[in-house]
């Protein structure tokens, strides 16, 4: 074996600000790059330092801005928000281009990953982008979507390689949004990304275990509603995740009903199993954590995000999950619609462990 390859190679992990799925979908990741032999570096800031900070404390966190997006308080303004915000977005791409440049420069990064952060790419170093929303869906339809696509692609393939979180045939949980007609150069589909593992036999505790998640106001909008009608529901027994990272609190708030602000990935997983159903929005990188669990659940799409309300509808006429929008949510319906909902396995057939060879065959190649 040469010295050259017993020399630790440094990897960079960047997950983008957009709730805390990015973060969360990369832990397993950067288990597999620690597992290859890597030194992985992350950077972040905020909630989303906080959760990597919670999972890998061995973990150098570099702190580097987020795009830091603000959302609409009403669905319907969601998709113009953002589009207000471009020229923000781009002049972050272009500051995150001159720290990486400065990054490599003065830590002698070998590869970076960059999960959706636009600008992390290097002309002498490998950079993978991982999306998979290679379409991107906006309320205002066709047109728009085209043209962002042309865009997206056009940063994508300034990257070495493209890498999608979903299965590349059927079923897949992304339809048209990662399975476009003409996909990026260099792109590989790493199978479900998700950090937890199925278990035999476990205790059901929960009749319902609430994810509230997604950027703010959203997250607050759901988490005041689910409290609400929660408490109405006699001999419920319910676990309600507030998605709070920065904070730790836990708490009864009526008979058998239990809140707290944050779950690490190991105490998590263990609630999804001991759980009959499972209520969150339709994040993607909670999509593949619930298809990895095989565990049936009630999606409420975050207003306005085009892509969480075509995951929704998509994912319920393939019959995997059961979706309704937040301002038609009654929880004690909704309940009792999905005792009749005909719910389909995800019956994927394909290696759920298929990203760590993709992870191991890049580090090969450092």
């Amino acid at each position: 074996m040469s010295t050259h390859s017993l020399v630790q190679k440094k990897v960079l992990v960047v997950p983008l600000d957009w709730g805390l799925g990015h973060a969360t979908r990369d832990i397993p990741l950067i288990h597999e790059l620690l597992n290859a032999g890597c030194e992985v570096l992350i950077a972040a800031e905020g909630k989303h330092a906080a959760l990597l900070s919670r999972e890998f404390p061995q973990i150098t966190i570099l702190p580097l801005p987020g795009y830091q997006i603000q959302y609409s308080q009403k669905g319907l303004f969601f998709g113009l928000k953002i589009v207000q915000q471009i020229p923000k977005i781009w002049k972050a791409i272009r500051y995150e281009q001159a720290w990486l440049r400065k990054m490599v420069a003065d830590l002698g990064i070998n590869a970076v990953i960059s999960d959706n952060r636009f600008g992390l790419y290097h002309p002498d170093i490998p950079c993978v982008f991982i999306s998979h929303q290679l379409l991107i869906k906006t309320p205002f339809g066709g047109f728009t979507e085209r043209a962002l696509q042309r865009i997206n692609y056009k940063y994508i393939n300034r990257y070495s390689a493209c890498w999608i979180p979903d299965f590349a045939g059927e079923p897949n949980l992304s339809g048209v949004l990662a399975h476009p007609t003409t996909l990026p150069e260099h792109t590989t589909y790493l199978g479900c990304l998700s950090r937890f593992e199925p278990m035999e036999n476990v205790e059901k505790k929960y009749d319902l275990l609430a994810l509230i998640s997604g950027p703010e106001p959203q997250r607050t909008n759901l988490e005041e509603l689910l409290l609400a009608q929660v408490k109405q529901i006699p001999g419920m027994k319910a676990l309600i995740v507030s998605g709070r990272p920065d904070q730790v609190e836990k708490r009864e708030i009526a008979p058998g009903v239990f809140q707290v602000s944050h779950l690490g990935a190991k105490e998590l997983n263990e609630a999804m199993l001991a759980s009959d159903m499972v209520l969150s929005r339709s994040g993607y990188t909670t999509l593949m954590d619930l298809a990895k669990l095989n565990k049936k659940a009630i999606l409420i799409p975050t207003p306005g995000q085009s892509e969480q309300e075509y995951l929704g509808k998509y994912l319920m006429q393939k019959g995997y999950f059961y979706s309704l929008p937040q301002h038609q949510f009654n929880l004690q319906k909704a309940l009792e619609a999905v005792k009749t909902f005909p719910f389909t396995t995800f019956q994927h057939g394909q290696d759920m462990e298929a990203y760590k060879k993709v992870v191991q065959s890049f580090v090969k190649t450092l």
